[in-house]
């Protein structure tokens, strides 16, 4: 575990070495990003149980996500001139998010659940961001509004769907996080590091550097994802649900079949985490917060014409003390349609 954390730090100091040269070292380069008339519906769903191993349910269990991304140039002007004021020129669009994220103990079967196990939580937010793209990296700026807590209905969704599946329920969702308003903002970069060519094959290497400001997490994310494939051009990188590293929802084909495999790592430093350590105002559950999480990643893309299909193996360290199993995996499946 300490081995698998050294490397991902080991990593996100070279991330973090790369986002402070890359601007430099292509300022010359003409911002040639060509607009993008489409539209752009996402689904996405993550869940433990889409891995490489049979795993119960336990931690972070299951992220839906759906969404809509407008047109390059379909954004409001007061929107627009922060983007153009903070980043100067590039091409931007929006996007409009319904996230939910779904958490339990690892002693689903015990109510309630062990003071030391993660509490049960679901967190239910609307996501809003603006994203701006130049050739060589991508800037988003976003806001989470939302509850945690029973409103945000994780037990109802997996309470449902074990019972359609025909598995058992775990019983200790009336011992959830209470009910509190969400307020969450977000500010990532992602930069397109061209690495040359492998047997006619593309390379590049997307840094990743991510902040989050609000009452459900406070956290920084460092990281890289290096690809090979064609059509590399065509995006930043898959999307994930946050607050793993993501490159963004908006993807514009270069050709008519693009691919690639993917792998990369990064590290993520809170001090502060709702989900493990509840509501300080209120008495809630919680559990001591392991304040630096590693996580490494692969997997792959294709985007044949307008859609956009991937797949994100995820190994994860511990998130709090006490937290056993070993590494910690999920699954993440994206689909994307252009319209």
């Amino acid at each position: 575990m300490a081995l698998v954390k050294s490397r991902a730090l080991l990593l996100a100091g070279c991330a973090l070495f790369l986002c402070l040269i890359a601007p430099a070292a292509r300022a010359d380069e003409t911002n040639i990003v060509i607009p993008d008339p489409d539209s752009i519906i996402t689904f996405q769903w993550e869940n433990a149980s889409i891995t490489t191993s049979d795993l119960p349910d336990r931690y972070y269990v299951n992220g839906l996500r759906a969404g809509y991304t407008s047109p390059t140039g379909d954004v409001p002007d007061f929107v627009a001139n922060i983007g153009h004021t903070l980043w100067g020129d590039g091409l931007q669009r929006i996007s409009v998010n319904l996230d939910q994220w779904m958490y339990t103990p690892a002693a689903t079967d015990i109510a309630p659940p062990p003071a030391s196990d993660e509490p049960y939580a679901g967190v239910l937010t609307a996501d809003f961001s603006l994203m701006q793209d130049t050739d060589y990296w991508r800037s988003i700026l976003g806001v989470d509004i939302g509850v945690l807590g029973p409103d945000a209905g994780a037990g109802f969704v997996q309470h449902n769907f074990h019972n359609l599946i025909g598995q058992s329920t775990p019983v200790g969702w009336s011992y959830q996080m209470p009910n509190e308003p969400i307020l969450e903002f977000i500010s990532e970069r992602v930069w397109r590091l061209p690495t040359g060519h492998v047997g006619g094959l593309e390379t590049d290497a997307l840094p990743n550097v991510t902040a989050g400001v609000g009452n459900l997490w406070i956290y920084g994310l460092a990281g890289a994802v290096f690809r090979i494939g064609q059509g590399l051009d065509s995006d930043y990188g898959v999307a994930r649900i946050r607050p793993g590293m993501s490159g963004g929802d908006g993807f514009t084909p270069v050709r008519d079949f693009n691919w690639y495999f993917f792998a990369g790592a990064d590290a993520q430093v809170f001090g502060y985490n709702a989900v493990l350590q509840g509501e300080p105002l209120q008495s809630t559950p919680g559990v001591s917060m392991d304040p630096l999480v590693g996580e490494m990643e692969a997997g792959f893309a294709v985007i044949l014409k307008g859609v956009r299909i991937s797949y994100t193996q995820v190994f994860q360290t511990t998130t709090f003390h006490g937290e056993h199993g070993g590494l910690h995996q999920f699954g993440s499946l994206l689909a994307q349609v252009r319209f």
